[in-house]
């Protein structure tokens, strides 16, 4: 066992590298793991979630303190095997060539998930849109983000797209946003009659906000229309925004039957200002009918 032990499996540098070097390093590796997993759940869900600490920083700093511990296992595993400062720098010399050609996007997303962790554009527990594709973000990993639609499907997002493209964040700083319901009404309708209305059914919809309270804006004149717009505060319905919207479009329409204020359908009026040709078409038709029923006499 010593001798298998101590066989030589290669050399770096003046540096032999042993079964037993490799198995402590293996060793110090899952040692490594568990640290880090352990470290980040301690953290992260037991001491910091006593605090008034939002749970999107506390999984920052959990992850953070897990690069940390990775960092330091890896420098420790690389020793086991002999790697010191001087092969290091010429590793890294190599490494860099590979990332400058066939890593670069794994690296560049490494690099924006370390970016998406310390500025926090998104954290976990936000609700985003991206790509036109909204759902809750649950988790921040390496070199993705995990984005869970009300579907239940998990979008799985390279973190370097939240550096460079547009995200729309509905938690960000605040978790109360505004909603605007547009609607129209008959154009014999009377505008306050309609505005009381609008704000009778806000009242009527859980989840609104009283405070700020709802409005209502009289946008302008349409083709057959007035038109308006209900405006809403609510913090609530942001993982179910058309339930949300369903909800206010069917208390306003409760309100304004109430009221006996109509919502008109679209109508086209079409007029014929001259008939030329319909009355001879209207002659062969008859000649046809009366022709089919002698012969059926």
């Amino acid at each position: 066992m010593g001798d298998f032990l101590s066989f030589r499996l290669f050399r770096i540098s003046e540096t032999d590298v042993t079964v037993s070097s490799v198995l402590i390093s293996f060793a110090i590796l899952i040692a490594t793991w568990i640290a880090a997993k352990v470290v980040r759940k301690l953290i992260a869900e037991r001491l910091l979630a006593r605090t008034n600490l939002a749970i999107g920083a506390r999984y920052t700093v959990g992850r953070v303190l897990s690069y940390l511990i990775w960092a330091a296992g890896g420098m420790l595993a690389l020793n086991a095997v002999g790697i010191n400062a001087t092969s290091l720098a010429a590793f890294g010399a190599a490494l860099g060539v590979g990332l400058g050609f066939g890593l670069q996007d794994i690296v560049k997303n490494f690099v924006a998930g370390l970016i998406v962790l310390l500025e926090r554009p998104v954290a976990v527990g936000d609700r985003i849109e991206i790509d036109n594709k909204t759902g809750d973000v649950i988790e921040i990993r390496t070199r993705s983000t995990v984005i869970r639609t009300n579907d239940e499907v998990y979008l799985i997002v390279p973190n370097s797209k939240f550096i460079t493209d547009t995200v729309t964040n509905w938690s960000y700083r605040s978790s109360r946003i505004r909603f605007h319901v547009p609607i129209g009404v008959a154009a014999n309708s009377n505008p306050r009659t309609v505005e009381e209305a609008l704000l009778a059914s806000a009242r009527r919809v859980e989840g609104i906000l009283p405070e700020p309270a709802p409005s209502v804006y009289f946008k302008g004149f349409g083709a057959y229309t007035l038109d308006f717009e209900l405006l809403c505060w609510t913090k609530q319905m942001l993982s179910r925004r058309p339930a949300f919207v369903s909800e206010v479009n069917h208390a306003m329409w409760e309100e304004l039957t109430r009221r006996g204020i109509e919502i008109p359908i679209p109508q086209r009026d079409l007029r014929i200002r001259t008939a030329e040709g319909l009355e001879f078409l209207g002659t062969d038709s008859a000649k046809t009918t009366s022709v089919r029923k002698e012969k059926q006499q």
